[in-house]
C-alpha cells in the first residue's frame, strides 16, 4: 500500500513539475504583472492625495496674497501652481481668483491670458465654463463681440446655458439684433429656476425688448390644466 501511494505522489510530483515547466514563467509573469498592477494602483493613490495637499497649500497662500492685494506676487503664485499642478482643482479656483484680482487692478491682458488658460486647460467642466463666462464679460467690454459669442456657443456645462444664454442676449442687444437678444433671453428664461433671482433680471430684460415671459408661463398652467 505504501509503494503504491509513493507511486501516486510520484506520479502527482511528475505532474506538477511538468505543468510548471510548461506553464510556470506565464504564471509568473502574471503575478508579477499583477502585483505590479496593485502596486502602481497605490502608489498613483498616494502620488494623487500627496498632490492635492500640495495644491491645497499653494491655495492658501495665493488666497493670502490675493487678500494682500500684490498683484505680482499673485501672478507669480499662480505661476507656480501651474508649473506644478496644472490639473488639481485648486489650481483651477486660484486662476479665478487671480484673474479677477488681475482684471479689477487694471492688468486686463493678464487676466484675459489667465481666463483663456483655463478655458483650456481647467479639468473640470464646471470651472472651465465659469472662465468661458467671465472671459466673455472681457472681450465684451473691449467691444469683441463676435469673439465672446463665439467662446459662449461650446463648451458650457449644463448649470451654465442660462446664464450664457442670458449673456448671448447682452451681446446681440449691444448689437442692436433685437430679434436675436429676444430669443437668447427666452431661452434663458425658462432654463433659469423660477426663484432665481436672474429669472426676474432677464423677465425685465423681456419686457423692454415687447416679450412677457409671464402670459407664456400662464398660458401653458391653463393648457396643462385643460389637459
Amino acid at each position: 500500500m505504501a509503494n503504491h501511494l509513493d507511486l501516486e505522489e510520484q506520479e502527482q510530483l511528475d505532474q506538477l513539475k511538468h505543468f510548471w515547466k510548461q506553464y510556470g514563467n506565464l504564471i509568473t509573469w502574471g503575478l508579477i504583472l499583477v502585483l505590479g498592477a496593485v502596486a502602481a494602483w497605490n502608489v498613483y493613490h498616494r502620488w494623487q492625495h500627496d498632490q492635492s495637499v500640495q495644491a491645497a497649500a499653494m491655495y492658501d497662500e495665493v488666497e493670502k496674497v490675493v487678500g494682500s492685494g500684490d498683484v505680482q506676487k499673485a501672478e507669480r503664485a499662480f505661476n507656480d501652481m501651474k508649473d506644478h499642478f496644472a490639473k488639481a482643482a485648486f489650481t483651477q479656483q486660484a486662476g479665478l481668483l487671480v484673474a479677477k484680482m488681475t482684471y479689477e487692478s487694471g492688468k486686463v491682458d493678464v487676466a484675459k491670458a489667465t481666463l483663456s488658460w483655463l478655458v483650456e486647460n481647467a479639468a473640470d467642466r464646471g470651472y472651465a465654463s465659469v472662465a468661458r463666462l467671465r472671459l466673455s464679460s472681457v472681450l465684451i467690454d473691449a467691444k469683441a463681440y463676435d469673439d465672446a459669442l463665439k467662446l459662449l456657443g461650446t463648451g458650457i456645462a449644463d448649470e451654465f446655458t442660462a446664464l450664457a444664454d442670458d449673456r448671448r442676449g447682452d451681446i446681440y442687444l449691444l448689437q442692436d439684433k433685437r430679434p436675436e437678444a429676444k430669443v437668447a433671453y427666452e431661452k434663458a428664461y425658462k432654463a433659469f429656476d423660477e426663484k432665481s433671482e436672474y429669472r426676474r433680471l432677464v423677465s425685465v430684460k423681456l419686457n423692454t425688448l415687447g416679450g412677457n415671459p409671464q402670459s407664456d408661463v400662464t398660458m401653458a398652467a391653463v393648457v396643462g390644466g385643460a389637459k
